[in-house]
Protein backbone atom coordinates (compact mmCIF):
# COMPACT_ATOMS: atom_id res chain seq x y z
CA UNK A 1 0.00 0.00 0.00
CA UNK A 2 1.47 3.50 -0.67
CA UNK A 3 2.63 5.01 2.47
CA UNK A 4 0.74 8.12 1.89
CA UNK A 5 -2.82 6.00 2.65
CA UNK A 6 -1.65 4.70 5.52
CA UNK A 7 -3.93 5.38 8.63
CA UNK A 8 -2.44 4.97 12.06
CA UNK A 9 -4.23 3.67 14.80
CA UNK A 10 -3.58 7.03 16.58
CA UNK A 11 -5.11 9.06 13.61
CA UNK A 12 -8.34 7.26 13.85
CA UNK A 13 -8.48 7.60 17.30
CA UNK A 14 -8.46 11.02 17.06
CA UNK A 15 -11.54 10.90 14.76
CA UNK A 16 -13.15 8.62 17.23
CA UNK A 17 -12.76 9.87 20.82
CA UNK A 18 -14.41 12.76 21.71
CA UNK A 19 -13.03 15.59 24.03
CA UNK A 20 -14.81 14.34 27.01
CA UNK A 21 -12.85 11.13 26.76
CA UNK A 22 -9.73 12.68 27.27
CA UNK A 23 -10.93 15.81 29.29
CA UNK A 24 -9.66 16.39 33.85
CA UNK A 25 -13.20 16.51 35.30
CA UNK A 26 -10.84 17.33 38.59
CA UNK A 27 -9.80 20.74 38.29
CA UNK A 28 -9.41 23.50 40.32
CA UNK A 29 -12.09 26.17 39.67
CA UNK A 30 -12.21 29.73 41.25
CA UNK A 31 -14.66 32.31 41.89
CA UNK A 32 -14.32 36.05 40.62
CA UNK A 33 -14.94 37.80 44.19
CA UNK A 34 -11.76 35.80 45.03
CA UNK A 35 -8.86 38.35 46.09
CA UNK A 36 -5.75 38.26 43.85
CA UNK A 37 -3.46 38.20 46.86
CA UNK A 38 -5.08 34.28 47.85
CA UNK A 39 -4.51 33.11 43.79
CA UNK A 40 -0.77 32.60 44.10
CA UNK A 41 -1.13 30.06 46.83
CA UNK A 42 -3.44 28.44 45.07
CA UNK A 43 -1.62 27.61 41.99
CA UNK A 44 1.63 26.76 43.94
CA UNK A 45 -0.32 24.73 46.34
CA UNK A 46 -2.09 22.82 43.73
CA UNK A 47 0.86 23.32 41.08
CA UNK A 48 -1.09 24.88 38.46
CA UNK A 49 -0.14 27.55 35.72
CA UNK A 50 -3.91 28.92 35.73
CA UNK A 51 -7.31 28.24 36.74
CA UNK A 52 -10.46 28.50 35.19
CA UNK A 53 -12.84 31.16 36.82
CA UNK A 54 -16.77 30.16 37.14
CA UNK A 55 -19.90 31.86 38.44
CA UNK A 56 -22.92 29.61 38.73
CA UNK A 57 -21.20 26.88 37.04
CA UNK A 58 -20.84 29.27 33.78
CA UNK A 59 -17.39 30.12 32.43
CA UNK A 60 -16.83 33.79 32.89
CA UNK A 61 -13.13 33.91 32.52
CA UNK A 62 -9.99 32.29 33.18
CA UNK A 63 -6.35 33.89 34.73
CA UNK A 64 -2.95 32.39 34.37
CA UNK A 65 0.40 32.35 36.27
CA UNK A 66 1.47 35.17 33.71
CA UNK A 67 -1.45 37.47 34.62
CA UNK A 68 -0.63 36.85 38.54
CA UNK A 69 2.89 38.02 37.87
CA UNK A 70 2.01 40.62 35.73
CA UNK A 71 -0.30 41.83 38.89
CA UNK A 72 3.03 41.63 40.87
CA UNK A 73 5.16 43.53 38.57
CA UNK A 74 2.29 46.40 38.39
CA UNK A 75 2.88 46.76 42.19
CA UNK A 76 0.04 44.24 43.48
CA UNK A 77 -2.69 45.93 45.30
CA UNK A 78 -5.11 44.19 45.99
CA UNK A 79 -8.09 43.22 44.27
CA UNK A 80 -10.75 40.48 42.97
CA UNK A 81 -9.97 38.21 40.34
CA UNK A 82 -12.43 39.24 37.76
CA UNK A 83 -10.94 42.87 37.33
CA UNK A 84 -7.35 40.29 36.30
CA UNK A 85 -9.11 37.70 34.32
CA UNK A 86 -9.22 37.28 30.90
CA UNK A 87 -13.04 37.11 29.69
CA UNK A 88 -12.71 36.66 25.77
CA UNK A 89 -12.33 32.84 26.47
CA UNK A 90 -11.43 30.17 23.92
CA UNK A 91 -13.05 26.93 24.79
CA UNK A 92 -14.02 23.62 23.03
CA UNK A 93 -17.04 21.37 23.92
CA UNK A 94 -17.05 18.35 25.45
CA UNK A 95 -18.76 16.72 22.66
CA UNK A 96 -16.40 17.39 19.91
CA UNK A 97 -14.13 15.09 18.10
CA UNK A 98 -10.24 15.07 19.88
CA UNK A 99 -9.29 16.05 16.30
CA UNK A 100 -10.60 19.45 16.80
CA UNK A 101 -9.19 20.13 20.36
CA UNK A 102 -5.44 18.64 18.16
CA UNK A 103 -5.97 20.94 15.44
CA UNK A 104 -7.18 24.44 18.00
CA UNK A 105 -3.76 23.48 20.37
CA UNK A 106 -1.64 23.17 17.62
CA UNK A 107 -3.09 26.24 15.59
CA UNK A 108 -3.00 28.53 18.60
CA UNK A 109 -0.26 27.30 20.92
CA UNK A 110 -2.16 27.28 24.24
CA UNK A 111 -1.68 25.12 26.92
CA UNK A 112 -5.22 23.57 27.34
CA UNK A 113 -8.20 24.66 26.58
CA UNK A 114 -11.55 24.76 29.21
CA UNK A 115 -13.95 22.42 27.72
CA UNK A 116 -17.86 23.09 28.48
CA UNK A 117 -21.17 21.88 28.23
CA UNK A 118 -22.89 22.92 24.16
CA UNK A 119 -26.32 23.23 25.44
CA UNK A 120 -25.29 24.83 29.11
CA UNK A 121 -22.50 26.54 28.64
CA UNK A 122 -21.46 25.04 32.05
CA UNK A 123 -17.73 24.11 32.60
CA UNK A 124 -17.06 20.66 32.65
CA UNK A 125 -13.29 20.04 32.59
CA UNK A 126 -9.64 20.70 31.45
CA UNK A 127 -7.81 18.94 28.60
CA UNK A 128 -4.11 19.99 27.63
CA UNK A 129 -1.63 18.07 25.29
CA UNK A 130 -0.76 15.77 28.11
CA UNK A 131 -4.64 14.66 28.64
CA UNK A 132 -4.37 13.94 24.88
CA UNK A 133 -1.55 11.96 24.66
CA UNK A 134 -2.82 9.81 28.00
CA UNK A 135 -6.03 9.45 26.92
CA UNK A 136 -4.70 8.20 23.40
CA UNK A 137 -1.89 5.21 25.31
CA UNK A 138 -4.60 4.50 27.38
CA UNK A 139 -6.99 3.58 24.25
CA UNK A 140 -4.37 2.16 22.58
CA UNK A 141 -4.11 -0.35 25.01
CA UNK A 142 -7.74 -1.64 25.40
CA UNK A 143 -7.57 -1.54 21.43
CA UNK A 144 -4.62 -3.69 21.22
CA UNK A 145 -5.98 -6.59 23.66
CA UNK A 146 -9.52 -6.20 21.43
CA UNK A 147 -7.87 -6.41 18.43
CA UNK A 148 -5.78 -9.34 19.40
CA UNK A 149 -8.94 -11.43 20.60
CA UNK A 150 -10.60 -10.41 17.67
CA UNK A 151 -7.82 -11.57 15.48
CA UNK A 152 -8.54 -15.42 17.24
CA UNK A 153 -12.02 -15.61 17.10
CA UNK A 154 -13.21 -13.56 13.84
CA UNK A 155 -12.90 -15.12 10.07
CA UNK A 156 -13.10 -12.48 7.14
CA UNK A 157 -16.56 -12.81 6.25
CA UNK A 158 -15.90 -13.19 2.52
CA UNK A 159 -13.95 -16.59 3.05
CA UNK A 160 -17.08 -18.33 4.98
CA UNK A 161 -19.81 -17.34 1.95
CA UNK A 162 -19.84 -19.80 -0.84
CA UNK A 163 -20.57 -17.76 -3.75
CA UNK A 164 -20.35 -16.10 -7.20
CA UNK A 165 -20.15 -12.57 -5.44
CA UNK A 166 -21.13 -11.20 -2.54
CA UNK A 167 -22.24 -7.47 -1.79
CA UNK A 168 -22.91 -6.39 1.52
CA UNK A 169 -24.67 -2.68 1.43
CA UNK A 170 -25.56 -0.58 4.83
CA UNK A 171 -27.36 2.36 4.76
CA UNK A 172 -27.18 5.22 7.04
CA UNK A 173 -29.16 8.75 7.23
CA UNK A 174 -27.67 11.38 8.42
CA UNK A 175 -29.56 14.59 9.85
CA UNK A 176 -28.75 18.40 9.19
CA UNK A 177 -27.31 20.41 11.69
CA UNK A 178 -27.58 17.85 14.16
CA UNK A 179 -24.06 18.89 15.99
CA UNK A 180 -24.75 16.82 18.89
CA UNK A 181 -24.82 13.27 16.87
CA UNK A 182 -22.43 14.11 14.56
CA UNK A 183 -19.91 11.30 14.15
CA UNK A 184 -22.27 8.85 15.08
CA UNK A 185 -22.86 7.26 11.71
CA UNK A 186 -18.80 6.91 10.89
CA UNK A 187 -18.48 5.13 14.25
CA UNK A 188 -20.86 2.61 13.32
CA UNK A 189 -19.54 2.30 9.90
CA UNK A 190 -16.28 1.80 11.86
CA UNK A 191 -17.67 -1.37 14.25
CA UNK A 192 -19.45 -3.04 11.39
CA UNK A 193 -16.52 -2.86 9.38
CA UNK A 194 -14.29 -4.35 12.17
CA UNK A 195 -16.92 -6.65 13.02
CA UNK A 196 -16.40 -8.31 9.43
CA UNK A 197 -13.14 -8.95 9.87
CA UNK A 198 -11.67 -6.52 7.61
CA UNK A 199 -8.18 -5.44 8.00
CA UNK A 200 -7.50 -2.57 10.64
CA UNK A 201 -6.17 -0.39 8.32
CA UNK A 202 -8.84 -0.17 5.90
CA UNK A 203 -11.06 0.43 8.64
CA UNK A 204 -9.31 3.09 9.70
CA UNK A 205 -9.59 4.70 6.01
CA UNK A 206 -13.04 4.10 5.61
CA UNK A 207 -13.88 5.26 9.27
CA UNK A 208 -12.20 8.93 8.62
CA UNK A 209 -13.28 9.30 5.27
CA UNK A 210 -17.03 8.75 6.05
CA UNK A 211 -16.47 10.96 9.19
CA UNK A 212 -15.03 13.82 7.09
CA UNK A 213 -17.90 13.39 4.63
CA UNK A 214 -20.71 12.56 7.61
CA UNK A 215 -19.67 16.30 8.61
CA UNK A 216 -19.85 17.86 5.62
CA UNK A 217 -23.45 16.84 5.61
CA UNK A 218 -24.16 17.68 9.21
CA UNK A 219 -22.16 21.00 8.59
CA UNK A 220 -23.56 22.46 5.42
CA UNK A 221 -26.88 20.46 4.50
CA UNK A 222 -30.20 19.68 5.94
CA UNK A 223 -29.42 16.26 5.84
CA UNK A 224 -28.40 12.86 3.41
CA UNK A 225 -27.50 9.68 3.37
CA UNK A 226 -24.68 7.54 3.52
CA UNK A 227 -24.22 3.93 1.42
CA UNK A 228 -21.35 1.63 1.99
CA UNK A 229 -20.86 -1.43 -0.55
CA UNK A 230 -18.62 -4.03 0.54
CA UNK A 231 -17.01 -6.57 -1.59
CA UNK A 232 -14.09 -9.16 -1.35
CA UNK A 233 -11.76 -6.54 -3.01
CA UNK A 234 -13.08 -2.93 -2.18
CA UNK A 235 -15.16 -1.34 0.20
CA UNK A 236 -17.19 1.74 -1.50
CA UNK A 237 -18.90 4.80 0.33
CA UNK A 238 -21.50 6.63 -1.66
CA UNK A 239 -22.66 10.11 0.26
CA UNK A 240 -25.27 11.85 -1.18
CA UNK A 241 -27.53 15.19 0.16
CA UNK A 242 -29.44 17.99 -1.36
CA UNK A 243 -27.73 20.85 0.24
CA UNK A 244 -26.08 24.18 -1.78
CA UNK A 245 -23.35 21.96 -3.95
CA UNK A 246 -19.86 23.19 -4.23
CA UNK A 247 -19.26 25.91 -6.92
CA UNK A 248 -15.73 25.08 -7.63
CA UNK A 249 -14.18 20.89 -6.66
CA UNK A 250 -11.10 21.94 -7.24
CA UNK A 251 -10.82 24.72 -5.06
CA UNK A 252 -12.49 23.12 -2.46
CA UNK A 253 -9.61 19.88 -2.80
CA UNK A 254 -7.44 22.91 -1.46
CA UNK A 255 -6.24 22.43 2.46
CA UNK A 256 -7.76 24.63 4.23
CA UNK A 257 -10.70 26.27 1.95
CA UNK A 258 -13.95 26.43 3.61
CA UNK A 259 -16.83 28.26 2.79
CA UNK A 260 -18.65 27.47 6.65
CA UNK A 261 -19.91 30.47 8.11
CA UNK A 262 -18.74 31.78 11.13
CA UNK A 263 -21.30 29.84 13.30
CA UNK A 264 -20.52 26.44 12.12
CA UNK A 265 -16.78 27.34 12.88
CA UNK A 266 -17.40 28.29 16.04
CA UNK A 267 -18.83 24.91 17.02
CA UNK A 268 -15.76 23.62 16.24
CA UNK A 269 -16.28 22.71 12.09
CA UNK A 270 -15.87 23.71 8.86
CA UNK A 271 -11.76 23.94 8.97
CA UNK A 272 -11.56 23.23 5.26
CA UNK A 273 -9.34 20.11 5.34
CA UNK A 274 -12.54 17.18 5.22
CA UNK A 275 -12.45 16.55 1.19
CA UNK A 276 -8.41 16.50 1.83
CA UNK A 277 -8.95 13.95 4.10
CA UNK A 278 -11.12 12.04 2.42
CA UNK A 279 -8.83 12.03 -0.69
CA UNK A 280 -5.93 10.91 1.55
CA UNK A 281 -7.97 8.01 2.56
CA UNK A 282 -9.59 7.20 -0.77
CA UNK A 283 -7.89 5.03 -3.48
CA UNK A 284 -10.23 6.50 -6.09
CA UNK A 285 -12.65 9.71 -5.42
CA UNK A 286 -15.50 11.32 -7.48
CA UNK A 287 -17.34 14.04 -6.56
CA UNK A 288 -20.49 15.45 -8.21
CA UNK A 289 -21.58 18.81 -7.01
CA UNK A 290 -24.31 20.65 -8.80
CA UNK A 291 -24.88 24.23 -7.45
CA UNK A 292 -28.58 24.21 -5.37
CA UNK A 293 -29.19 21.20 -6.25
CA UNK A 294 -26.49 18.94 -3.97
CA UNK A 295 -23.42 16.86 -4.01
CA UNK A 296 -22.59 12.74 -4.41
CA UNK A 297 -19.22 11.62 -3.25
CA UNK A 298 -17.89 8.19 -4.57
CA UNK A 299 -15.42 7.01 -2.30
CA UNK A 300 -13.65 3.70 -3.18
CA UNK A 301 -10.92 1.93 -1.06
CA UNK A 302 -9.32 -1.23 -2.43
CA UNK A 303 -9.42 -3.99 0.32
CA UNK A 304 -6.08 -4.92 -0.17
CA UNK A 305 -3.94 -3.68 2.93
CA UNK A 306 -0.65 -4.74 1.31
Amino acid sequence: MNNEKKITKVQELVYELKVRDAMRKDIIRSSPDILMSELGETLRSNRISGTPIVEHDKLVGIISIEDFIKWLAEGGKDCPIESRMTRSIKTLYDDEPLVHAIGKLDKLGFGRFPVIDRATGKLLGVITKGDIIESLLRELEIDYHEEEIHRYRASHIFEDIIADKTILRFEYFVKGKDFNRAGEVSSGIRKTLTRLGIHPQIVRRAAIASYEAEINVVSYTSGGEISVRVQSDKIQIHVTDSGPGIPDVAQALKPGYSTAPEWIRNLGFGAGMGLCNIKKCADKLDIESTVGKGTRLKICINMKAG
